[in-house]
């Protein structure tokens, strides 16, 4: 379960996101978000990189979040958020930018990066060892409080504002054949499939220490999962969302895995070939593509989403 603290549909039920949605959704929050650019690389085979590390706050999520504040009803209190980091760092940019109280509990695994880009915008408490201790910790607030949950990914509206980036790379680098997603709690790649809707194959792309979409797929429902990636800090909730499992069950054609080292690997060749800073999580779908983890069909045109870059300069090999 997720910080969304609103009512979750039966099991038999499934949530529905239109295109139409999507594009109303769009609408709203365009104001307050960037329309981030593509890029064409040789990776191997030309591949459309979408730049979603050049969104404000640093990753895609201030679409969720600046929809979820919008869309809904906000108490006094204001909102609350547990986060790995960048939904976290999204939330207080979208509460700073709406003039809205935001108070953000993030793990301690979380990168400095993060925390001090957050810790900028909104009250922050750093507690627990991982996403699910910061997660309870905010539960505990928001119902001390009446403070508004804002879903990591397991909300409707944070899924609908995640479905944005897929309007754009459509009519920006459209038509397409296949779409790599990184996957952790699977907003992004919910998001992204509700707007293609089978029309474009969709890829999720997890590390191996944090395979919540592989497991879950698996089981054939939501089950814990190993957090133990480089990238534990974005892509390692304990399992994958409950709203968003069904939609990636209906229009995720594959999930594929992949290691640490090939994170590494792509962090690195991202930054010496194109000057693309990006931090790992971001990088799983170039991963994917230089491992062989997947391989495009001759022809076949791909892209990569490119998540986010709250990390440290450290972090980047000449």
């Amino acid at each position: 379960m997720t910080g969304d603290t609103q009512a979750v549909p039966d099991a038999g039920q499934q949530l529905t996101i239109a295109r139409d949605d999507i594009h109303r959704v769009y609408d709203m929050i365009r104001p307050y978000v960037r329309r981030t650019p593509v890029v064409q690389l040789d990776l191997p085979g030309p591949v459309t990189l979408k730049l979603e590390q050049l969104q404000c706050a640093g990753s895609f999520k201030a679409r969720g979040a600046f929809t979820n504040l919008l869309l809904r009803d906000m108490p006094p209190a204001g909102v609350a958020a547990a986060s790995g980091g960048n939904h976290g760092a999204a939330v207080a940019y979208a509460a700073h930018r709406l003039g809205i109280p935001a108070r953000i509990f993030v793990p301690t695994v979380s990168s400095p990066a993060k925390i001090e880009r957050i810790r900028q915008l909104a009250d922050l408490v750093v507690t627990g060892d991982d996403y699910s201790g910061a997660l309870e910790a905010a539960q505990q607030w928001i119902a001390a409080s009446g403070a508004m949950s804002v879903p990591a990914f397991d909300g409707r509206e944070t899924i609908l504002g995640q479905g944005t980036l897929a309007l754009e790379l459509d009519d920006q680098a459209g038509p397409l054949d296949t779409v790599l997603v990184p996957v952790g709690g699977g907003g992004l790649i919910a998001g992204v499939a509700s707007y293609f809707a089978g029309t474009v194959r969709v890829i999720g792309v997890e590390p191996d220490g944090a395979p919540t979409l592989a497991r879950a797929r698996a089981a054939g429902a939501p089950v814990d999962a190993p957090a133990g990636s480089i990238a534990v800090d974005a892509l390692a909730p304990r399992r994958i969302g409950e709203l968003v499992f069904p939609i990636t069950r209906a229009y995720v054609e594959d999930v594929v895995l992949v290691s640490d080292d090939a994170i590494r690997g792509a962090q690195r060749t991202l930054w010496q070939t194109a000057r693309i800073a990006a931090e790992p999580a971001a990088t799983v779908g170039v991963a994917a593509l230089l491992t062989g983890a997947y391989t495009p069909a001759p022809g076949e045109r791909v892209a990569v989403v490119i998540t986010g870059a709250n990390m440290s300069p450290s972090q980047l090999d000449g």
